[in-house]
């Protein structure tokens, strides 16, 4: 099924179009690379009987765990896409993502909860759009991927951009576009967090080999478990520490995010604040002393695009 996603029932189409404050910048974003505005990738009809808000995070949070299980590696690094595309578990997920249509994302009581849910739908929803979208190497196959890989939620549009520049990086700026993701007079800017928590960078998972490794996240556990991803990734070559060269090597999340790690913008100047992030996570003592007492050159990795497929 590639190209666009199905569009919207004509009562659903109105509902989205009715959308106020969506940016200029990101009309024409969708217009350049041919996306429609009222397209999402899970427009066909809601299964029959209703569902509670929490009852269906709560089932989303059980599938993504299945599916974890079932096609993704000991690590959580890559994905059996091939798999995915006949399986139960799929087809179930899909049916649940359908559900979303009519879910209000103010059920969700307060940050633990909001955290949980949107950091493991944009996890699936990345999935879900490299199957959709046939994606065979890298998601850079498909223009505009962040943009055209979106669900229809309460009756708006959210793409991963949205959930993740939008709600998840509390409506920040993405590194190329200055300004609030949401504009003032978008509604889904009530569901934005209301602070950023830098750790969020190592919990999403684009679909790429340099990507954090995929996990499924908790409520109860969501802090915890936000560190250990930061733990695991500053660990697993998300901080490259070479001492013979005196220099440190840092994944290139650390420079397009700079400012969510305290630093300047694309990581210019001081880096300081991003070494003192790095530190805090660093499982060798002599690695963390290192970066303040050795002087290092700090740079920064390649990222590898190829699909995290198995």
């Amino acid at each position: 099924m590639p190209g666009n996603a199905p569009a919207l029932s004509s009562e659903s189409r109105l509902r989205l179009i009715r959308l106020q404050g969506t940016r200029p910048i990101h009309r024409f974003i969708l217009w350049r690379c041919a996306i429609a505005p009222d397209s999402a990738l899970n427009l066909s009809p809601e299964p029959e009987g209703e569902i509670s808000g929490l009852l269906l995070a709560a089932d989303l949070y059980r599938l993504v765990h299945l599916l974890k299980a079932e096609a993704y590696d000991s690590a959580g690094r890559q994905v059996n896409y091939a798999r995915l595309r006949s399986s139960p578990t799929y087809a179930e997920y899909r049916k649940c993502a359908r559900r979303l249509q009519t879910f209000e994302p103010g059920e969700l009581a307060g940050r633990a909860e909001q955290l949980a849910f949107w950091i493991n739908l944009y996890n699936a929803l990345i999935v879900d759009a490299v199957l959709h979208f046939e994606i065979e190497n890298s998601v850079t196959e498909s223009p505009g991927f962040f943009w055209r890989a979106a669900y229809a939620i309460g009756g708006r549009r959210y793409s991963a951009f949205d959930i993740e520049y939008g709600i998840l990086r509390a409506n920040a700026a993405h590194p190329l576009i200055p300004g609030p993701h949401f504009g003032r007079g978008d509604p889904r800017r009530l569901y934005s967090l209301a602070s950023l928590d830098p750790r969020v960078h190592f919990a999403l998972v684009c679909a790429a080999r340099s990507c954090p490794p995929i996990a499924v996240y908790e409520a109860g556990r969501i802090d915890a478990q936000l560190g250990a991803a930061a733990q695991a990734f500053i660990n697993g070559g998300g901080v490259r520490i070479d001492r013979a060269r005196k220099e440190v090597w840092f994944s290139q999340i650390f420079r397009w995010y700079a400012p969510d790690f305290g630093g300047r913008f694309f990581g210019l100047g001081n880096k300081r604040p991003l070494l003192e992030f790095a530190a805090r996570y660093l499982n060798d003592p002599g690695d963390r002393e290192f970066l303040f007492q050795g002087n290092p050159s700090l740079r920064f990795q390649p990222y590898d695009w190829r699909l995290n497929r198995l």
